[in-house]
């Protein structure tokens, strides 16, 4: 289960970091939410929570991190708008921890692994395990999203939108791909 993995990626005494460039929806948001630190391409990120133009709640722990990162305000504009938000925006918001641009990503994260792992590891799994403790939503939040997402997929509705995702396009190339979350108010129209 995705949720498992997340909880176990969270609390492992290993620091795990994300490299953003592409487009991260859903699933992969709260993937690299799950991550210890995020770090994303400027010119080529696009971070989103779009469940809720499908007709669910995120269930893989977006409704969880997000308030503890950005804000209660800005997590229901992340999510409710169901749309996306580039690495400009997701840095002035606490998304990632930072946007630069995309050919001073590699570098800069590759350097900041080298220096943590230079520390000992006693040190490091110590330090996480204590910002993990004031930081991390609960199993039972955590739980609670999945069980409402998973009740949430059986809607008559929300099967109407995942079927007219997928007639225009989601998971093929195309322009409707790129764009399929700005385009979710208009699922249903005729």
């Amino acid at each position: 289960m995705l949720t498992d993995t997340f909880v176990r990626l969270s609390k492992s005494p290993v620091v795990s970091i994300a490299k953003i460039r592409g487009r991260v929806r859903g699933a992969s948001s709260e993937f690299v939410l799950a991550c210890d630190m995020r770090f994303a391409s400027r010119e080529n990120t696009f971070l989103g929570q779009p469940e809720v133009g499908v007709g669910v709640n995120p269930g893989g722990g977006g409704t969880e991190r997000l308030p503890l990162l950005v804000g209660r305000g800005r997590a229901l504009e992340i999510i409710l708008s169901a749309n996306d938000f580039d690495g400009d925006t997701a840095e002035r918001y606490g998304y990632v921890n930072r946007a630069l641009p995309d050919n001073e990503l590699d570098p800069f994260v590759e350097a900041l692994a080298r220096r943590i792992a230079s520390f000992d590891r006693r040190a490091i799994a110590a330090a996480k395990n204590l910002v993990n403790q004031v930081s991390l939503p609960s199993a039972d939040r955590l739980l609670d999203a999945l069980n409402t997402f998973q009740t949430a997929l059986t809607w008559p509705e929300t099967q109407q939108r995942i079927q007219a995702l997928f007639k225009r396009g989601l998971h093929r190339e195309g322009e409707f791909e790129n764009q399929w979350p700005a385009l979710l108010g208009t699922l249903l129209d005729t």
